[in-house]
């Protein structure tokens, strides 16, 4: 049973990266020994800062660069010296990159006369395609005449009317305002759950990971510090760098008094002790960070059920519409935050109480101490 498991698991993956490596100078590794297995039919987005090594791995699987170690294979072959055109991929990139001298209905049309499609063929995709991103009424427009948001349609539609088996995103919303970027957001993540096409989305916000995405690779120095899906993301950092990069984090420096099988006690610099489930922890006496989501934190009464339980002086409030963000002084750190929907702000609350705070053990997780970058 298990080896047919392990065959279908197999069958399931449509990309794979096996042991990559890509250097541009022969010293330093930009991509450090990436595996990775891409499912199909999922939305994986790459996260990462800039540097990480995120675009790098992308453009190696569309055909852009080429590993300098290691073997990239797309539905079980290896793709290393197949050109781009050939690899039955669609690519969106964040400068739309449409030819400007041709109309939309030209510009989707061109990437299936280039593969040999018959006449009515192309008019017949070219239709489902601009019914696809709504923008049947602008076939005969050209891109200068297009709103950013219409021309990232247009290249979405050209990246999908040929019906590739892959489809690769880098940054492709960067250049549109908020609230389009996030309409657009939710039209990319539709328009993938209709086709079933496998995405693979390159991005440095991880709100737009979170909100896309079935899985997600955090990138740094070349590596994937974790992969998974958006809540167990956010959910369960493995280490501190995910932590602080995914999502708002409080950060406690301490080191490790005592472990108990899955719960550990951290002592803080001034004496506080702290019980947090032991994550990614050394020896008793070796340094940790503690991570505590700061909507996880309880303020006053709601805190009295708390096992870590402190006090925090109020050092400022920042209104944020549907909620509030409190920064307190907690545990000598003065940049401590606890996040509250406004309906469950204590209005007589101001700058300079001192109130009662606490988490539940839970809630915080005792992770590597942070590197000095």
């Amino acid at each position: 049973m298990a080896e047919l498991n392990a065959t279908t698991a197999a069958n399931d993956v449509l990309v794979s990266f096996r042991g990559v490596q890509k250097s541009y100078d022969g010293e330093t590794l930009i991509v450090k020994d990436l595996n990775l297995d891409i499912r199909k039919g999922e939305f994986l987005t790459l996260l990462g800062p800039s540097g990480s090594g995120k675009t790098t791995s992308l453009m190696m699987l569309a055909g852009f660069e080429t590993p300098t170690h290691g073997e990239i294979l797309l539905a079980g072959r290896s793709i290393n010296n197949v050109p781009p055109h050939k690899r039955d991929i669609g690519m969106v990139f964040q400068n739309y990159a449409l030819f400007p001298h041709m109309t939309v209905a030209e510009n989707l049309a061109f990437p299936l006369s280039v593969r040999g499609f018959a006449k009515p063929d192309v008019a017949e995709r070219v239709k489902r395609a601009l019914s696809m991103v709504q923008l049947e009424a602008f076939a005969g427009r050209y891109p200068a005449q297009l709103s950013g948001g219409q021309q990232q349609r247009v290249a979405l539609a050209r990246a999908l009317v040929f019906e590739p088996q892959l489809v690769l995103m880098d940054e492709p919303l960067g250049a549109l305002d908020k609230q389009l970027r996030e309409h657009m957001q939710m039209e990319i993540k539709h328009i993938h759950e209709r086709l079933g096409v496998t995405v693979v989305y390159v991005t440095h916000d991880q709100g737009e990971a979170l909100t896309m995405s079935d899985r997600v690779a955090v990138f740094h120095q070349g590596e994937i510090q974790q992969i998974a899906p958006p809540r167990e993301l956010y959910e369960s950092p493995r280490n501190t760098f995910v932590a602080h990069f995914i999502g708002e984090n409080n950060r406690l420096s301490g080191h490790l008094l005592s472990r108990d099988g899955e719960r550990c006690l951290v002592n803080l610099p001034r004496g506080e002790r702290v019980e947090a489930l032991a994550v990614n922890v050394g020896q008793p006496g070796e340094p940790v960070s503690l991570s505590i989501r700061p909507e996880r934190v309880r303020l006053n009464g709601a805190s009295e059920s708390c096992p870590n339980r402190f006090s925090g002086r109020v050092a400022e409030f920042i209104y944020l519409g549907d909620h509030v963000r409190i920064r307190l002084e907690v545990c000598g750190q003065t940049d401590f935050f606890v996040k509250q929907p406004i309906a469950e702000l204590d209005p007589a609350l101001t700058v300079g109480d001192v109130v009662p705070l606490g988490w539940h053990v839970e809630h915080v997780r005792a992770l590597d101490p942070l590197a000095v970058e």
